[in-house]
């Protein structure tokens, strides 16, 4: 049945609102509730625990580095990326890349 919203009061159609909100809510916290156990079943049929799985991938690490600014041995560089200014500056200046390497 669907209400007649066109004769209902502004206090009768905020009470509606809230009620869908409310069971909207509850919906979501159902679904919400399934997927996690559905989860946790596939991952136990994995011989897992969702735990056990979350950092799976983790973070990414930002690499080796493979060349070392001469001038500041703190400042390094993987090779991936873009070039830091210091590698770009040896390069202007001519140093080779093999020069940088570590």
């Amino acid at each position: 049945m669907k209400p007649d919203l066109e004769n209902m009061s502004r206090e009768e159609l905020l009470e509606l609102r809230s009620a869908v909100d409310r069971a909207l809510e509850s919906w979501e916290a159902r679904r919400k509730a399934e997927a996690l156990k559905a989860a946790e079943d596939v991952a136990r049929n994995y011989g897992f625990s969702l735990h056990e799985l979350k950092d799976v991938g983790g973070k990414r690490t930002k690499g080796v580095p493979r060349y070392r600014n001469p001038n500041n041995p703190n400042q390094t560089w993987t090779g991936k990326g873009r070039k830091p200014r210091w590698v770009i500056e040896a390069l202007e200046a001519g140093t080779p890349l093999e020069k940088l390497e570590i």
